[in-house]
């Protein structure tokens, strides 16, 4: 089935229907993405064509969707297969982590509502990257930390979709540890780590510019060092870990681009998290058509992906936090 895009209301040409960028993104995507925008349905195509030979991916073919998995892999054809591949058998594997269909689901409206993950108005230097900000501000006696990927997944996959800043120069995180407990930090064993990991550097299409994680308490470090040590070196080169001074984490993001909860002019963190769900409500047949997606593992043709080894680590940290 193919979904039309609620928020479209033009297309850039018959042949591929994806959502005209912005002039100076535009030329971003040629410069930094290899582009070609003459090129893009015979891409769209190839790309289509494979997922229609493998008989264990059920996989979106909005070209919307699609390009998406292209500009994120810099028009690596086989990169973007990758991506793609890992991105339903993430969702398959974990869906009470990656895969909501349902965005009215009680459960999905109450991890949403705490607001852990926010995504700011304003992308960094105006028209940088999308700024995507976190809080431990859950309940963690309630709530486990797998539980607040849940509606993130959804939210993220809503910027794949819309947010041209994102699309094109990716995004900065930055994760407020000033609210983290004992018990927040022994949710982060090494197999819900390596689960997160993977969902952002290895199956989103979203180039990520940047992590860094203030407010870090001692405990917290040797955690955090090993989730760095998770990630590709291309990465672990763009994480920081910063103390108490929100001067270190402003010389990478200015102070007028983190939201007001941090001290910044860039948005509240809960009065965004209720202007977003209008968003998320637009694409409510979306999310539902999602359930028809994913992989079957016993169709692979090859050997199975083994997302529980792909790591290949496992324990817990609470000789690190007791200690």
């Amino acid at each position: 089935m193919v979904h039309r895009d609620p928020l479209v209301s033009s297309w850039s040409k018959d042949t591929a229907k994806i959502r005209p960028l912005p002039s100076e993104l535009q030329e971003v995507a040629k410069r930094e993405l290899g582009e070609d925008p003459q090129r893009i349905p015979e891409d769209l195509q190839a790309l289509k064509r494979w997922i229609e030979q493998q008989p264990h991916l059920r996989a979106r073919t909005d070209d919307q969707f699609l390009i998406q998995f292209l500009r994120g892999c810099k028009y690596s054809l086989e990169r973007a297969k990758e991506k793609l591949d890992l991105y339903f058998a993430l969702k398959s594997k974990y869906p009470d982590m990656f895969g909501p269909t349902d965005i009215d689901e009680p459960r999905f409206r109450e991890i949403y509502n705490i607001g852990c993950y926010t995504i700011l108005p304003t992308p960094l230097n105006e028209t940088g990257p999308r700024i995507v900000a976190f809080q431990y501000h859950y309940d963690p006696n309630k709530f486990h930390l797998e539980d607040i990927y849940y509606p993130t997944s959804a939210m993220m996959e809503l910027t794949l979709l819309n947010d041209p800043y994102a699309c094109v120069h990716g995004i900065v995180y930055v994760f407020d540890f000033g609210k983290i407990t004992a018990r927040h930090l022994l949710q982060h064993t090494p197999s819900v780590c390596k689960k997160v990991v993977t969902f952002f550097e290895k199956t989103l299409p979203l180039r990520i510019r940047g992590v860094y994680c203030f407010n870090v308490p001692s405990v917290a470090v040797q955690i955090i060092k090993f989730i760095i040590s998770l990630c590709s070196e291309k990465i672990q080169r763009k994480m920081h870990i910063f103390g108490h001074d929100i001067e270190e984490l402003t010389q990478f993001v200015p102070l007028k681009y983190l939201p007001k909860d941090f001290g910044g002019e860039n948005g509240v963190c809960s009065e965004l998290t209720r202007e977003y769900v209008k968003g998320l409500e637009l694409y409510r047949d979306y999310f539902k058509d999602n359930a028809q997606y994913g992989t079957d593992e016993h169709l692979r043709i090859g050997k199975m992906f083994d997302l529980e080894g792909l790591y290949g680590v496992g324990g817990s940290f609470r000789k690190i936090i007791v200690d």
